[in-house]
């Protein structure tokens, strides 16, 4: 073993530890910019398949970039001038209406109702797990630090408006070289492993973020018009709201249920509303299930279902609702490490002492191409 090392390897591999302990380093020390650095790629994700849309249209790449990023901006922009101070003032106004109290309070009255019609259940059931569950969502200690490093990051929104376009725009134009100057970082050995990772899982994190931002839109525009014609005074702030609540699989819909029959109580202070609330967020859901998710998620996050179930609540225990919307993200890019390394294994030999070449045999390199 010691025979194969040489003066070589041992720079390599000096540099790429040197390298991975420069980006932890600069992550923990500058936060923000590390959270800007991840912004502008989530962007460069989604905006990606334009630009490269334009440039097959025979348009320049930098030039397409740039109408691609303005336009963006523009709507940014009118979005933060015309939209968000009235749905900012509707959710002030519903915040103050929902807080732990009033939610007890209103569980207590269904309650009531409930047992009305139906005597078989117990006495302080709902009442009680809703104030539970209450007690739980309002409890931020867990997420404290990372939601103060939120707030702190938007704080300065000079800083962030001209740093995230800025490297959005580059990793658009060169996304490509700074791949591969990273890349050159790598061990021969594990090279082809670890450029066939990284691809995947841009490819399957840049589908997965499309997805949701696809489905999350037409989910909260289809529940924001049901509302309205149910009735409700705060269709568009619940409407957004359950747009947003959708990027969590399973529980999404249902914040969206609880929320506009919460909302609907306290506008109306009966349960006038409650039905036709009901059935015009199960409309949304029923387009998200039936239509959107067999159109939009065919292969966006290729996980089962029960795992899915247990990765979302594994994410709300670690970190509450921040927890469940970065917990897909995040097990798919383990998924396809596992995934990818265990191919290595078996077909690449790229652990195994005295293997001469990373080729596969012919077998397997059938294997490989058609792996997901």
């Amino acid at each position: 073993m010691l025979k194969n090392l040489t003066l070589e390897k041992i720079v390599k591999t000096a540099l790429f530890i040197a390298g991975v302990a420069l980006v932890f380093m600069v992550v923990y020390n500058y936060f923000n910019l590390a959270i800007y650095a991840l912004i502008a790629l989530f962007f460069s994700y989604l905006l990606d398949p334009i630009v490269n849309r334009m440039q097959a249209a025979g348009i320049e790449r930098t030039f397409g970039i740039t109408i691609t990023l303005t336009t963006v901006l523009l709507l940014i922009i009118w979005i933060s001038t015309s939209v968000i101070p009235i749905v900012a003032n509707r959710m002030a106004v519903l915040t103050r209406q929902l807080h732990a109290e009033n939610l007890i309070m209103i569980a207590n009255q269904i309650e009531i109702h409930l047992r009305s019609n139906f005597d078989f259940i117990p006495t302080g059931y709902l009442t009680d797990n809703v104030a539970v569950f209450v007690e739980d969502l309002f409890d931020f200690g867990r997420v404290s630090d990372i939601v103060g490093d939120l707030i702190g990051i938007f704080t300065n929104l000079f800083a962030a408006f001209l740093v995230i376009p800025f490297a959005t725009f580059f990793f658009l134009k060169d996304g490509h070289k700074i791949r591969r100057d990273i890349l050159q970082l790598v061990p021969n050995k594990y090279f082809e492993t670890t450029l066939s990772l990284v691809d995947k899982i841009e490819t399957r994190l840049g589908r997965y973020f499309r997805s949701v931002l696809l489905q999350c839109t037409i989910v909260g525009i289809v529940s924001w018009l049901a509302l309205s014609v149910a009735g409700l005074n705060n269709a568009g702030t619940v409407g957004i709201t359950i747009g947003i609540a959708n990027s969590i699989p399973y529980f999404g819909p249902i914040i969206g249920y609880l929320l506009s029959i919460v909302v609907s109580i306290i506008e109306t202070g009966d349960f006038s509303l409650v039905i036709p609330c009901i059935l015009a967020v199960m409309v949304a859901q029923i387009l998200d299930n039936v239509v959107l998710q067999p159109l939009i998620f065919s292969k966006s996050a290729d996980i089962h279902p029960v795992a899915i179930l247990f990765i979302i609540m594994i994410g709300a225990q670690t970190a509450g609702i921040l927890g469940m919307l970065v917990a897909i993200p995040i097990a798919t890019i383990i998924k396809i490490t596992i995934n990818q390394v265990s191919w290595s294994f078996s077909n690449y030999h790229v652990f195994r002492a005295g293997s001469g070449t990373n080729k596969p045999t012919s077998s397997s390199s059938q294997q490989y191409t058609g792996m997901d």
